[in-house]
């Protein structure tokens, strides 16, 4: 039903759902419906607010893997749920935007990315930073973390494919239509977006995904 691998020193689950959904082409065609536009400053691309019913199906799926697979005990909150599209090309991202990130350094945060288009769009890429170890980022590490990104300078505009002299990548998700991967939103991922990608706004052609993240209301040290 479900598979989970264990990624770099510190052993984050990464767990891969097929067929993820049984809705598929219906999710498809809302996404291709949906007004996008600008929903904050660090996506490359633009976003649309998902209807969350559409997790209900699935529910009792995630529940399972919440429960086993990352220690939730108390369930957790739906926090955001959008459809999401990468517009923006290598030469026009933001320094930010050229790095892995974490989305939070709250540990009790988990992503929930469901890949609605093919292949050829790309996956999704785990990395730890080579100077600090820096696998998952908490808010005691921030600012060591911070200052040595800082010391190295300022990077080349473009995607992260692969390894570099500043990052190792240590897992690596092929996109694929309906499948689905969760993982804790503190490990430094990024998406891996082809050289050749149509960056276009149109979400029947462009990289289309369906990011949820969901808080733990478990009490977990950050």
């Amino acid at each position: 039903m479900f598979e989970t691998s264990y990624v770099g020193h510190v052993g984050e689950p990464v767990v891969v759902i097929e067929d993820f959904h049984p809705d598929f082409d219906q999710l498809r065609a809302a996404a291709n419906g949906a007004d996008y536009g600008r929903l904050g400053p660090h996506y490359p691309g633009l976003q649309a607010p998902a209807d969350p019913r559409h997790l209900q199906p699935v529910g009792a799926l995630l529940t399972q893997i919440f429960q086993e697979i990352f220690g939730v005990s108390a369930g957790v909150s739906l926090i955001q749920c959008t459809y999401s599209v990468v517009t923006v090309p290598d030469a026009d991202l933001a320094p930010i935007q050229s790095l892995p990130h974490v989305d939070t350094t709250d540990p009790g945060r988990i992503a929930l990315l469901h890949y609605l288009s093919g292949e050829e769009t790309g996956g999704t890429a785990f990395y730890r930073h080579r100077g600090t170890g820096t696998e998952t980022l908490n808010t005691a590490g921030l600012p060591e973390y911070t200052a040595a990104i800082e010391a190295e300078g300022v990077p080349q505009p473009g995607y992260m494919r692969g390894s570099d002299t500043r990052f190792e990548q240590i897992g690596h998700i092929a996109a694929k239509p309906n499948r689905a991967v969760l993982y804790r939103s503190h490990l430094l991922h990024s998406g891996v977006i082809p050289k050749d990608l149509p960056f276009s706004d149109n979400p029947e052609t462009a990289r289309l995904t369906l990011n949820s993240f969901f808080q733990s209301k478990d009490q977990i040290g950050v």
